[in-house]
């Protein structure tokens, strides 16, 4: 049993990753539909990229921030204030009519102090756990139920194709920097005399690379992000070519079976072996886009809820693989360099391939759709073939005991 005081610390946790993922929900899932709505089609692929190209750069940096020398809150904090400030200015220039790439070069300041935060956060709270394996699902459940929340919110309000959306995107974030005055205060290693730029850049994280194992889950996700990125931008857009209104609403079916699987991973991960867990993710995926391919209503919904199941086989296994397999010194260093992989690797080749291929399934303003899903589906199912032959068995994990 939870003693009161690990109650009311899963509590501040629960309600900071429920908070953050309702902000992120907000600006992500109809990013899409609101681009339409302005005219912006063309920059779409290049509005989703931005956040592939920040990664490259912000994460590992601030991740090297929060393991050296600033308490994690402080900096997502810092970073909180800066995304709700460069979000409302965003939110302006779509109802202004500003130039479309001055506005993209605006998404991309936003996306530089956006995409670091939710690495932090996890490990945050990740580095306040006694078992990662059977507590983080849970607590983790409460970011789906944010960006559920996020997403029926948006379209309660018919802010689907509005840019009001990113105000109240600014609020979220506001309440996300209060609250970082309420959390767990970490101890950090006192900050180096001197650090080399490769250290203060947190490119020693790459180091973590030689490890076979991690390096072939690294390689997993970043390689099963890249078909992925098709879900959110053109998910509402087969949504609405059949008939559906409040596309962000109905987006929301995949965290429902997100819920359920986060919930039941610590059974998984005790009773099967972590290659199973992640095939199984995989599978989901190849299955969720080949129900999409039928091109009907149900079959798409279907889909849509197949996305959160395969979504934590794989990156929430991945996440708590780290945690079990790195050292607590490099936690926060190890899930930026996953967002760097996923977020920047996966999402800048994912968004603008999905988008080429995309345009390449549409003739006369006719997306063939059958076709576009069907080609991600076995994207994904050449990613699960790599991962079966690379991953090996036999390999001793340092740290934890999730099943290898």
């Amino acid at each position: 049993m939870l003693t009161t005081l690990r109650k009311a610390e899963y509590a501040e946790l629960m309600i900071l990753f429920f908070i953050q993922a309702a902000a992120m929900a907000i600006w992500f899932v109809p990013l899409g539909t609101i681009l339409d709505a302005h005219g912006l089609h063309a920059i779409k692929p290049f509005a989703y990229a931005a956040s592939a190209l920040a990664a490259f750069i912000s994460p590992l940096i601030f991740g090297a921030m929060a393991d050296r020398h600033t308490p994690p809150a402080v900096v997502l904090r810092g970073l909180a204030v800066a995304s709700a400030v460069v979000m409302t200015v965003v939110s302006t220039a779509l109802r202004l009519h500003w130039n479309a790439w001055l506005i993209l070069g605006i998404i991309q300041i936003f996306y530089l102090v956006y995409v670091p935060m939710f690495g932090i956060s996890t490990a945050l709270v990740l580095a306040r756990l006694e078992d990662a394996k059977k507590e983080f699902g849970p607590i983790r459940a409460l970011a789906t139920l944010g960006w559920m929340a996020g997403a029926i919110l948006i379209s309660a309000l018919s802010l689907d194709r509005s840019a009001l959306a990113g105000y109240l995107g600014a609020t979220f974030w506001l309440m996300v920097a209060v609250f970082t005055f309420y959390l767990p205060k970490l101890k950090v290693p006192a900050a180096a005399e001197k650090l080399s730029w490769r250290e203060r850049f947190g490119l020693d994280a790459l180091t973590l690379l030689k490890n076979r194992n991690t390096r072939v889950v690294f390689i997993t996700t970043t390689l099963f992000s890249i078909p992925l990125c098709a879900f959110y931008p053109y998910a509402p857009t087969h949504l609405h070519d059949l008939g559906f209104t409040h596309t962000s609403a109905w987006m929301s079916l995949g965290q429902i079976t997100e819920i359920v699987a986060m919930f039941g991973l610590a059974w998984l991960l005790a009773k099967w072996r972590l290659k199973w867990v992640f095939a199984c993710g995989l599978a989901f995926g190849v299955v969720r886009f080949a129900l999409s391919a039928v091109d009907t209503p149900n079959f798409l919904l279907f889909g849509i809820a197949l996305h959160g199941a395969s979504f934590v086989l794989v990156f929430i296994t991945a996440q708590i693989f780290l945690d079990q397999q790195i050292d607590p010194a490099w936690r926060s260093r190890a899930q930026a360099l996953l967002t760097l992989m996923c977020g920047g690797v996966g999402n800048l080749i994912g968004y603008l391939g999905s988008g080429g291929w995309f345009d390449a399934c549409t003739r006369a303003g006719h997306t063939r759709w059958p076709l576009f899903w069907n080609g991600l589906a076995l994207t994904v199912a050449a990613v699960l073939g790599y991962f079966l032959l690379a991953y090996n068995e036999r390999q001793t994990l340092k740290r934890g005991n999730i099943k290898n």
